[in-house]
């Protein structure tokens, strides 16, 4: 099967996505900025949540220094490839996402601040792409774990719907969707910008400030 992508900014054929491979591909052990244990375990009342927005360098970036997270990393996610390379990822035919998987903590931050940083990190109008990054592995989605979790992100993104459109902009584009199997990416891609301060980082957000309402701190998660 090529290994090249006839059109990168649609989702392949399920049937004929890259076949992957049956273990996991190697990364890092321990989070590069804060030392924790990549893979866990975790506290016992941590909570997960999964972001897509882009290239997961800087969204890697937009969540670890958030009071509250435990630990992030990033991976690959939403697509039908098992156990993917970066290589694979980058040609389109895995249906992968590039995403961030947050570890927190839900007694001192609230699934909703997530969010928050979620929207203010990168343009969700724009469709399958983040600024000159172009394809399906940029694009902008929310992978939930819980019903609540998918319940907060629809109220949340209709909430920035309402202040982007104030301000002239189009529709989100973004994807809310049942979390699945998540990919751990390779070492060097973990904590990138921490390893590597002046390396790229195509994000920029629209400026727009996404609303929190109230009961959405800690306690409301």
């Amino acid at each position: 099967m090529s290994l090249f992508a006839k059109n990168k900014t649609s989702m392949p054929d399920p049937g004929k996505a890259l076949p992957g491979r049956l273990t996991p591909i190697p990364t890092a052990a321990t989070h590069f900025v804060n030392g924790a244990a990549l893979k866990g375990p975790y506290p016992h009342e941590s909570e997960i949540a999964m972001f897509g927005l882009g290239c997961f360098w800087g969204a890697d970036k937009a969540f670890w220094s958030l009071p509250g997270v435990l630990v992030t990393a990033v991976g690959y996610s939403g697509g039908y490839t098992p156990n993917p390379t970066y290589e694979e990822v980058c040609t389109g035919q895995t249906g992968h996402a590039e995403v961030v998987r947050v570890v927190f903590d839900p007694h001192r931050i609230g699934y909703p601040l997530l969010l928050k940083a979620f929207w203010e990190a990168h343009d969700p109008t724009q469709h399958m792409r983040q600024g000159a990054d172009v394809g399906t592995q940029y694009r902008s989605a929310v992978y939930t774990y819980s019903e609540r979790q998918d319940a907060e992100a629809r109220a949340s993104m209709e909430a920035y719907r309402a202040a982007l459109s104030a301000r002239g902009h189009g529709a989100i584009a973004t994807e809310i969707a049942p979390a699945g199997e998540f990919y751990f990416a390779e070492d060097y891609h973990q904590q990138y910008l921490a390893k590597n301060q002046h390396g790229y980082c195509g994000h920029g957000g629209t400026g727009i400030p996404c609303p929190v309402g109230p009961g959405t701190g800690p306690a409301a998660s």
